[in-house]
């Protein structure tokens, strides 16, 4: 099950890319907190710790043949799919939201797991599922089913940017995979009218105002809109070469709400300004790029599926994240990988890594 010989052909390139995108972001911490009065461990501390588990994660994983998480992955599914109904039943409530489950030693947050176990479900489905010329109308509804239960029971609780994460990420793999063009316009044709279900029905007021803040945050400028607006001055002030390390003005004085973890880029910006913004996009896209070309390297078509799926999941993370500080998509909570301050989001996506590395490791066996 467990080869350690396999160790030694660690892709350090994506492990590189990795840690360096962690260290950043750890000294980003660190600057974003330096006005707060902590009691108790640091918050850039406490990420390090995160980090070094997150590492030990990533080994745990990568030391397995990603093979194994093929054949649990539908009990993986059904696991989650109970954690997730479990959250909306005793799950721990936190400003108006239900995420979380208190096992006792600590908290879990299930929607944060289904980001994997929909990429590891998408894959076995796929892989077992070979069609010519592309997936018909009748053969995307098994997968459309088995997305649609837990993007339903996220949006319940209510979490609308994992929800969203979740399709994109399944829709990123099934369009790897291949559509017909009927499946395409019939997917728009129904999709329309459901966005306005959503609007009308499903979405609550303060959703709705995220989204009308997207397009007028002036509406709002000290209430719903003030989040953006404070990030865009953030990001704007920085100039070409930023104010500085700990020398930002809108984090010093703490007006950029969420500054060490969904607006953790709007720091970085503000202080290192276009030149530190190009270097950590580089980063990301150097290892949104390797990841895909993990994909291509692969030999068996479920590593690819789950190259393809893992990578998918970074790509939307970054793409949301960096969008909604600067304006360009309304405001969900949705850290960016390894750099935004948080244990969860650091486990899942070295997870990930590790899945990745698994992948890479193993090309040559295939």
């Amino acid at each position: 099950m467990i080869d350690r010989r396999l160790l030694t052909n660690i892709d350090w390139v994506l492990a590189g890319l990795v840690i360096t995108v962690c260290l950043l972001g750890i000294m980003n911490i660190y600057s974003a907190t330096a006005a707060y009065k902590i009691v108790g461990t640091s918050y850039y501390i406490k990420q390090f710790y995160w980090l070094l588990a997150g590492i030990i994660i990533s080994l745990v994983v990568c030391s397995l043949d990603y093979h194994i998480f093929e054949d649990l992955s539908y009990w993986f599914y059904g696991a989650i799919i109970l954690l997730l109904l479990a959250v909306l039943a005793v799950g721990k409530s936190s400003m108006g939201a239900t995420r979380w489950l208190n096992l006792g030693f600590f908290n879990i947050q299930p929607s944060e797991l289904m980001k994997i176990v929909i990429i590891v479900t998408f894959a076995r489905f796929f892989n077992n599922f070979q069609t010519v010329g592309g997936l018909a109308v009748r053969e995307v509804l098994v997968p459309l089913g088995l997305l649609a239960l837990p993007a339903a029971l996220i949006m319940k609780q209510p979490d609308l940017g994992t929800a969203t994460l979740i399709v994109l990420i399944a829709l990123s793999m099934t369009m790897y995979v291949g559509l017909r063009w009927s499946a395409i316009v019939t997917f728009i044709c129904v999709t329309i009218p459901m966005v306005w279900v959503g609007w009308a029905f499903l979405l609550r007021p303060y959703q709705k105002n995220r989204v009308l803040d997207f397009l007028n945050p002036e509406r709002s400028r000290l209430g719903s809109g003030y989040h953006i607006i404070q990030s865009k001055i953030a990001v704007g002030s920085g100039g070409f070469s930023g104010k500085g390390f700990i020398k930002g003005t809108q984090s010093q004085l703490r007006f950029l709400p969420e500054q060490h973890t969904d607006f953790a880029f709007s720091v970085f910006a503000e202080e290192w300004g276009f030149i530190g913004c190009l270097l950590l996009i580089i980063l990301y896209l150097s290892l949104v790029l390797w990841g895909l070309n993990i994909a291509r390297r692969c030999n068996d078509r479920f590593g690819a599926l789950l190259a393809v799926g893992v990578t998918a999941m970074l790509f939307w993370h970054i793409v949301i994240n960096m969008g909604m500080v600067i304006g360009l998509f309304p405001v969900v909570g949705v850290p960016l990988p390894f750099f935004s301050y948080g244990g969860t989001s650091m486990i899942t996506s070295m997870v990930g890594i590790g899945l990745l590395q698994s992948i890479s490791m193993r090309r040559f066996m295939f």
